[in-house]
């Protein structure tokens, strides 16, 4: 969970400027697929222990994307976990910066360039379907994960933050 946030008004703000350069991405990535694809997006989420995706996007079908955020080569080469994530989605996307050498990038995933901002689908991941019984958790999870964050900003001395793993 984003540490540098306030709370306004029933909203939180988060200052683009305190990210990381992978959470800068991981933002536009989200922005893009909920405005552009109608997906709810939740960021740096646990699907199993051990395993935390950059981002997660669950689709009104319940169609599930991972996004691996990848701010530099050597970002990209010292992630030897990527394929294990394969088993938890449809679709397995990489999003990276207009700078970034694609060409290390595996041909059989999805391609995304992103900035704090945005982001363009380039090349669209490969289906491949989930079992309906995995799906079926991933969307509890997902449930319990986003409705626990979101307490967790309204109420921040509640403590629910060591439970989002879960």
């Amino acid at each position: 969970m984003f540490m540098n946030c306030s709370y306004f008004g029933g909203m939180s703000l988060i200052d683009p400027s305190n990210l990381m350069p992978g959470q800068l991405l991981a933002r536009g990535v989200a922005r893009h697929l909920t405005h552009g694809h109608g997906f709810s997006c939740i960021e740096e989420f646990v699907p199993e222990r051990g395993r935390r995706v950059d981002v997660m996007a669950l689709g009104a079908k319940g169609e599930i994307w991972v996004v691996e955020c990848k701010s530099s080569r050597a970002d990209f080469m010292s992630d030897g976990k990527w394929q294990g994530y394969l088993d938890w989605c449809d679709r397995y996307f990489w999003a990276v910066d207009q700078d970034f050498p694609t060409d290390l990038l595996p041909k059989e995933t999805g391609l995304i360039i992103a900035d704090a901002y945005d982001a363009e689908i380039v090349r669209m991941a490969p289906e491949h379907k989930l079992a309906g019984a995995r799906r079926n958790v991933l969307i509890r999870k997902f449930a319990r994960h986003a409705a626990l964050r979101l307490q967790a900003l309204r109420d921040p001395e509640a403590g629910l933050s060591a439970t989002f793993g879960g």
